[in-house]
């Protein structure tokens, strides 16, 4: 008996080595199940959208038009220049940082209290001191949006994000505001403010940042995030986070308040746990079909699935295209034309073998090992018989 179990672990132990495990990354790869109306997963280094849903839709932003306020008034502004209050910023409606007519604040203190405390009255403040008027500064914020971050959805008529009909936003538009507007420490360090001492004229507080992944619910690597609310808008919400190499952000709209924490953070997991950086190692000579040879001088990252093989191809337009596993496009880097001089050799692209390709040579390799399997049973089936002999000979 025990020399049947023998051969039963041996048999075990050899075909458990042969035989791929799923990893992880594969099990828990379903996409998040998002229930707000739009919502988009944005890898910020790479510009690569993680996930989508209606991304691309207009909708109300409400206070998530802060983040573009925040971003132009640093930008454009002199953040030591003192504000004067108006009589219209005093009396706007919404949540505010309760400034009064006639107060004098300096440009950063409204900024921050405009992030942290989302005070409607501090982005009007902002808006005049900067432009003149909250209508001519909407008119450059626009501007400003299109030309020098690229947005192609987005409409803003105030600074503050409370309702008007011509006031709209995208989760994608929104995504590449954030994405542009973290290039400036002076704005991530606004926007990852959990708490701040405010002293206002009629108004001594602690700010306590409305995001609540910085505080009541922390999230590990979250580097900031902005809230919205109107009516119209229902739930809105802007959030970065970071781990190791990713730096991913999440935007969410039209939101019940009950999903608009667990849709963000099942965006965010769903990319820190399914996706990696990697990069095209430079410099490479590529060839497309028609033998034209191209160069790429500079090292380019992008993102791909975790422990996923790629395909590169030149196509005749001497573009470089990755694909994923599934065929699905990844990036486009465009190549320049190689000259004689300027070819270097081009390394082979060591593609890490998939979960097919493994089972499929495996089983290949279990086929050629079963003889010798065999043969090393028989050896120790006839030893066996053979002591049982010379045993039964002794007792003769």
């Amino acid at each position: 008996m025990k020399f049947v179990m023998n051969i039963f672990v041996v048999v075990i132990v050899l075909l458990a080595s042969l035989t791929p495990i799923k990893s992880y990354a594969e099990e828990i790869g379903t996409e998040p199940s998002v229930h707000s109306e739009a919502a988009i997963v944005f890898e910020a280094s790479t510009g690569s959208i993680l996930f989508e849903k209606n991304s691309n839709a207009k909708m109300y932003p409400a206070s998530l038009t802060k983040i573009a306020t925040a971003i132009y008034a640093i930008e454009k502004g002199n953040l030591d220049d003192i504000v004067t209050v108006s009589k219209k910023a005093r009396e706007v409606d919404g949540t505010r940082v309760y400034l009064e007519e006639g107060e004098q604040v300096p440009l950063k203190k409204l900024i921050q209290g405009l992030l942290i405390n989302s005070g409607n009255d501090a982005g009007v403040a902002i808006a005049e001191h900067l432009e003149g008027s909250v209508e001519d500064f909407s008119d450059k914020l626009n501007q400003y949006l299109e030309e020098v971050i690229g947005v192609e959805n987005t409409h803003f008529e105030n600074p503050h994000g409370l309702f008007s009909e011509n006031h709209f936003s995208t989760a994608h538009d929104l995504a590449l505001i954030t994405q542009y507007a973290l290039k400036n420490s002076v704005f991530t360090e606004i926007f990852g403010t959990k708490e701040l001492e405010w002293n206002g004229v009629s108004w001594k507080t602690t700010l306590y940042n409305h995001h609540l992944l910085l505080r009541e619910i922390p999230y590990e690597g979250i580097i900031g995030g902005k809230n919205g609310y109107v009516e119209q808008s229902r739930h809105t919400l802007s959030t970065a986070a970071e781990r190791g190499a990713l730096t991913l952000i999440a935007v969410v709209l039209k939101a019940d308040k009950d999903q608009v924490y667990d849709d963000t953070v099942e965006l965010l997991d769903y990319g820190f746990t399914n996706f990696e950086i990697t990069e095209v190692t430079a410099p490479q000579t590529f060839s497309n079909k028609e033998d034209s040879k191209y160069l790429l001088k500079e090292p380019v990252k992008y993102i791909r699935k975790k422990n996923e093989s790629v395909r590169l191809e030149v196509n005749h337009d001497g573009f470089l295209v990755i694909q994923g596993e599934d065929g699905r496009f990844i990036k486009n880097i465009k190549l320049k034309e190689s000259k004689p001089k300027e070819q270097s050799k081009t390394e082979p692209i060591q593609e890490k073998p998939s979960v097919q390709k493994n089972s499929s040579s495996n089983f290949k390799l279990l086929l050629l090992l079963i003889p010798f399997i065999l043969i090393i049973i028989a050896f120790l089936f006839r030893k066996k018989i053979k002591g049982i002999k010379n045993t039964i000979s002794r007792f003769d």
